[in-house]
């Protein structure tokens, strides 16, 4: 009997016949994402049927006034309840504490970080499974800077930004400098949102990260490279969003500063 064909792993699998039998959980969360919302949902769907892998998305809205809940819910009702899973907050917590409040509710075995805004295309994500799987990696993490995949992955292509001014890509690379000079994480985009993890390595990493806002993403990297866990990268084409406006501002651009002092002398 092919061990693939058992009654356990097509549950794992869905209702896809497939050898992976992963289950990737999107945590994507939202605040005035009503209009990218149905479109993301919808490329992440399309990438995980072509890819015959089972699949949910935790929508972690922070009580947006635009309808993004009520979208949300319509499109449990066309995907299913058991794909779309929203779990709201109060208000505006926090891009961490959104994603510690979406692992509350997570049932794969790996979990998926990204933009609701097309910031982060889905159809890089196979990119992050094959490189995960080829070399065993804890976490694989998108990079706008670099042109090959670390470890080397065939068939990726260079990295870059599209629809950013000047004077953001030079706030980024600057972000990146200091961060990479300072603390040494061995990656090279640290300020990304685009990362693939697996689910206890997450939960562990989560529990000993302290930063808010924007600081959070970098110091997840910095305390994986610390605590051990090894993590590949893939290039991706960063894309500004669409719809909305960006939520980077001046308050997190002096809060990313001192974000990596506290870990310079911290850790």
């Amino acid at each position: 009997m092919n061990p693939f064909e058992s009654s356990a792993s097509l549950k794992m699998q869905g209702e896809f016949n497939s050898s992976d039998t992963h289950k990737y959980s999107v945590i994507l969360p939202t605040y005035n994402e009503r209009k990218n919302l149905p479109v993301i949902v919808w490329l992440l769907a399309n990438m995980f049927k072509e890819q015959k892998l089972a699949w949910e998305i935790i929508i972690v809205d922070d009580a947006s006034p635009d309808g993004t809940q009520e979208i949300a819910k319509q499109l449990a009702k066309v995907y299913s309840e058991d794909k779309i899973v929203l779990r709201p907050r109060s208000g505006k917590l926090g891009l961490g504490t959104a994603y510690i409040h979406g692992l509350n509710f997570v049932t794969g075995d790996y979990v998926i970080i990204m933009d609701a805004d097309f910031s982060h295309h889905p159809k890089f994500i196979p990119h992050f499974i094959r490189l995960q799987k080829a070399h065993n990696l804890d976490i694989v993490t998108g990079t706008r800077y670099k042109s090959t995949s670390t470890p080397y992955l065939a068939d990726a292509t260079p990295g870059g930004v599209h629809g950013w001014d000047l004077k953001r890509k030079l706030v980024s690379r600057g972000a990146n400098f200091l961060a990479a000079t300072a603390l040494g994480p061995g990656v090279s985009d640290l300020t990304g949102s685009f990362r693939l993890y697996r689910l206890p390595v997450l939960r562990h990493i989560i529990t000993e990260t302290v930063s808010k806002g924007y600081v959070f993403q970098m110091e997840m990297m910095v305390r994986a490279r610390a605590l051990g866990y090894s993590v590949g990268e893939v290039p991706i084409t960063f894309v500004d969003r669409i719809f909305g406006e960006s939520k980077l501002g001046a308050d997190e651009i002096v809060s990313y500063a001192k974000g990596v002092w506290t870990l310079f002398i911290g850790v």
